[in-house]
This record gives C-alpha cells, sequence and structure tokens, in this order.
C-alpha cells in the first residue's frame, strides 16, 4: 500500500500530490486508509472512506478499490451526460442576451439619434424600445443592483429548510425537468446503496450515505422517514410506499429486493436502467430547450427590428 502511495504521490503535483502524501504519513504510521480518507472529507466523501473500511477489515481492500472506482466512473457519467445535455442551451441563451444588449445599448442610440433627428412621430413600439435602451444605458447600475439583490435574496430564502424544500418540491413538479431530477436522484441513491451493500456495509449506514448523495430534499427527506420506518421495525419497502416520493418500480425494487435477499444486485440493476432513462430524459429535455430558445431569441430580435424597420417604413409612406 505504501509503495502504491508513492507511486501516486510521484504522478501528480500540487494540492492532490500533498493529500496523498498525508494518506502515505497517516498509513505509514500505522493507521487504516479510511481513518486517513476521513481526516480529508473534502477529497473522500462518506461512499469512499465506507468501502475503504469494509475492505480494510475484511482483508479485501483491493477488490473494495475496484469496486470503489467503478462507482466512481460510473457517477461522474451520471454528472457528466446531464451537464452536457443542459451545455447547449445555457449557451444559447446567454449568446441572446449579449446580443440583446448589445443592439439596445450600442446599435439602437444610434438609429434613434437618426429617427429623432427626422422629426417624424415614432410608432408606440419603437417608443416602447427606445425607452427600454435608455433606461439599460443611464440606469444600468441600479439594474445591476437590483439582480445582485434578488439573487442574495432567493440564497438567502434557499438556505433555509423550508425555502429549499418548497424550490426542490417545485422543481419534481416541472414536466421533464421535474422527471430528470427524479431519476438522477434515484439512479444516485440505487448506485450509491448497491455499491455500499455489495461492499459490506450495513443497510441503515448505506441508506445514511445515500441521504447525502441525493440533492432534492424531498427524496432526500423520504430517505430518512424510511430510514426511521426501519428502526420501528417495519419493511423498507412499506417505509418507502408511505413517503409517496418514490414510483411503484423503485418500491417494488426495494420490497422484492429484501424478501428475496437479493437487494445488492437489484439496485444494481435498478441503477444501470434509471442511468439510461437519465440519458433518455436528458435528451428530450434539450430537444425541447433548442427550439424554445431559439424562438425567444429570434422573438427578442425580431421585436428590436421591427421597433426600427417600422419608422423608416412609415416615413417612406408619409413621403
Amino acid at each position: 500500500l505504501l509503495e502504491t502511495l508513492d507511486t501516486i504521490t510521484r504522478q501528480h503535483t500540487g494540492r492532490f500530490q500533498q493529500s496523498i502524501l498525508l494518506l502515505r504519513e497517516h498509513v505509514a504510521a500505522g493507521g487504516g486508509l479510511a481513518e486517513a480518507m476521513a481526516n480529508q472529507p473534502v477529497l473522500f466523501d462518506n461512499v469512499c472512506v465506507n468501502i475503504v473500511e469494509v475492505g480494510e477489515n475484511a482483508g479485501t481492500l483491493d477488490t473494495a478499490l475496484e469496486r470503489l472506482v467503478e462507482f466512481r466512473r460510473r457517477w461522474a457519467g451520471l454528472k457528466n451526460r446531464v451537464s452536457s445535455a443542459l451545455i447547449y442551451p445555457c449557451i444559447v441563451l446567454a449568446m441572446g442576451l449579449v446580443l440583446s444588449l448589445f443592439m439596445m445599448t450600442y446599435v439602437m442610440p444610434k438609429l434613434f439619434a437618426v429617427l429623432e433627428q427626422s422629426g417624424n412621430k415614432l410608432p408606440t413600439v419603437t417608443v416602447i424600445v427606445r425607452a427600454i435602451s435608455y433606461f439599460i444605458i443611464d440606469w444600468w447600475w441600479a439594474l445591476l443592483m437590483g439582480i445582485g439583490g434578488a439573487a442574495a435574496l432567493l440564497g438567502a430564502i434557499l438556505r433555509t429548510e423550508r425555502g429549499a424544500t418548497t424550490w426542490h418540491r417545485i422543481q419534481l413538479k416541472v414536466p421533464i425537468l421535474g422527471e430528470l431530477v427524479r431519476k438522477q436522484s434515484i439512479a444516485r441513491m440505487a448506485m450509491v446503496m448497491s455499491t455500499l451493500l455489495n461492499s459490506g456495509v450495513v443497510f441503515i449506514r448505506a441508506v445514511q450515505i445515500a441521504q447525502r448523495t441525493v440533492g432534492n430534499r424531498v427524496l432526500r427527506d423520504a430517505l430518512v422517514s424510511c430510514e426511521q420506518a426501519v428502526y420501528g421495525g417495519r419493511d423498507i419497502g412499506a417505509g418507502l410506499e408511505k413517503t409517496d416520493a418514490f414510483p411503484p418500480l423503485v418500491v417494488q425494487v426495494f420490497a422484492v429486493g429484501q424478501a428475496s435477499g437479493r437487494l445488492e444486485s437489484m439496485l444494481e440493476d435498478l441503477a444501470a436502467d434509471y442511468d439510461t432513462q437519465v440519458d433518455i430524459t436528458a435528451g428530450r429535455l434539450t430537444a425541447l430547450l433548442e427550439p424554445l430558445l431559439m424562438i425567444l431569441l429570434a422573438v427578442s430580435v425580431g421585436f428590436i427590428a421591427f421597433a426600427t424597420i417600422l419608422p423608416i417604413l412609415e416615413a417612406g409612406d408619409v413621403m
């Protein structure tokens, strides 16, 4: 193990290298690898620590580390697929905002100056666009302060227990997006629990760790209720079903897995199934957002162009 840590240390630099050196020092002093990893929670989460700890105690550290590598590979793939699906829509939205601001603050004021010199009465739509343009130019600092204040207020609300729970409940009700959030959370939960159970971690401990990996508070609270139900002597499936937060398939997997003693393998299959569903749902979300954002961009630019062309056309009619 020490030779392996030495090899890893030579292959890296910076903060990661220092972290591995701390691991090596702890192990060389007679401590356990899991204990050393627990001292660096930023780099090693509870999933890593518990898998390694069970592997050390059972004398199967090599198998535990292989299982951990596979888990991390699948976990990173799940996160990257969701992030990749949202990158393009975000780029389109950002480009639309930049283009609109450029036209409203640089192009349009010059055109308005020419139109005003003509002495013709400007159409209502042009007057509205001109007012918005001048407001952005003259009061940009107030807009930034307002946006910053609103963001700070929203952030403060979302940091409260009630605010975060309400927001996460709203997320689950949004079409397609809510479906994606739910499926991604279930895939994470099943992936974490199957890995931990296969590594020898007891069910209650696996549920407690899985709670920290589920980002949505509604689903996290459901896992807490499930943990309490199991502590009270009830079946796992019954505890999940009472929360009404998970689809019937998930509840059935836990119930049948507990009854048959095959919970680990069934959760592994569930994770693979929902991993695939996350891909499909992310694709649907992207397919929906792309045309909507393009339409929004076209409408905003078209509205500005219409406000510019209309007074020119009206001036031509008058002549």
